[in-house]
């Protein structure tokens, strides 16, 4: 265990202070990535001195190291790194503010939270999101107007975490008109929180996106939030061109649990595709409805061994004998 001494410090800290000066850019990223293994607090101002290295590839290093510890030095140098010369290094230090966990960090990124350039704006963004402070409020909403649509997407991601009911009508405005898809299945899957009126119409008008990944994020949220109102909208997505958005509208309907949906489930419980039956057989057995039981039965054949462990799950919630 290194001393708490200072000077016992000082001195264990000389032979990698050397290394980190070294002429040799080499013997300097070697130095740091020694220090990865064994480096304790006492060394992390020596790896946020190496952020200011001459050379990217010990830049790299360094920012990685710091992932491990945080601190209002380390965040403030990290920060700096997003307008560093090398994409490599940008990159990762906007990895490195994504996997900060302490709210003592979140004012130095307000403080950013504006920046002019779209990808330190994203950065930041996605540092907020994570640690979810309600200071982050004002600057993603501001963000959602936006011209580039990754910020407006990160903007969206940190109002879906905290979850604030004063952000709804801009999510619900973007869900349906915001001019790039990722931005739209953003806001339709940050609606999942909030039961406001808005919120409904807004879901089922995704569900009819030209996207069909906002589709099956629309579907995902409208089984998350459960209104009887969205089953015939689920049941209709059951026909969508696009499997992935049956499955979510499948796995949706079975925890709307409405007998309405059963007549679509047993058609898409003969689906070609396999995860498709599983989620339709999963969706009967929470319905529970013994109209079903025939098919089920049937299926228990199925040449997927994942359908019939489904099926049987279904069976047993429903009662095979009823």
């Amino acid at each position: 265990m290194t001393s708490s001494h200072p000077a016992t410090l000082d001195d264990e800290l000389a032979p990698w202070r050397a290394r980190l000066a070294h002429a040799d850019a080499a013997v300097r990223r070697v130095a740091v990535l020694d220090l990865i293994d064994e480096a304790g607090d006492e060394h992390a101002p020596l790896l946020i001195q190496a952020l200011a290295d001459e050379a990217a590839a010990v830049r790299l290093e360094a920012v990685r190291a710091l992932e491990a510890f945080e601190s209002p030095d380390s965040v403030a140098a990290i920060i700096a790194l997003l307008q560093d010369a090398d994409a490599e290094v940008r990159q990762a230090a906007a990895h490195a503010l994504s996997e900060l966990k302490l709210p003592s960090s979140a004012p130095l990124l307000l403080a950013q939270a504006h920046a002019a350039q779209p990808k330190v704006r994203v950065a930041i963004l996605r540092g907020l999101r994570e640690l979810r402070v309600p200071q982050s409020l004002e600057p993603a909403l501001a963000a959602l107007a936006h011209e580039d649509a990754q910020v407006r997407r990160e903007a969206v991601a940190v109002l879906g975490y905290l979850k604030e009911e004063s952000a709804i009508a801009a999510l619900t405005r973007l869900a349906v008109a915001d001019t790039h898809a990722d931005v739209r299945r953003a806001a339709t899957g940050a609606l999942g929180f909030s039961r406001d009126d808005a919120v409904l119409p807004a879901l089922l008008a995704a569900l009819r996106d030209a996207d069909w990944l906002v589709r099956e994020e629309a579907a995902t949220t409208l089984g998350k939030l459960k209104p009887a109102e969205a089953v015939p909208a689920l049941i209709a997505s059951l026909e969508d061109p696009y499997w992935q958005v049956r499955l979510r509208a499948a796995r949706s309907l079975g925890r709307l649990r409405d007998a309405r949906a059963v007549d679509a489930l047993l058609v898409t419980l003969t689906h070609g595709n396999s995860n498709l039956r599983k989620e339709s057989a999963l969706a009967l057995g929470e319905i529970g409805d013994a109209s079903a039981l025939p098919a089920l039965l049937a299926a228990e054949q199925d040449p997927d061994p994942e359908v019939r462990k489904s099926v049987r799950l279904a069976l047993d919630q429903i009662g095979r004998d009823r």
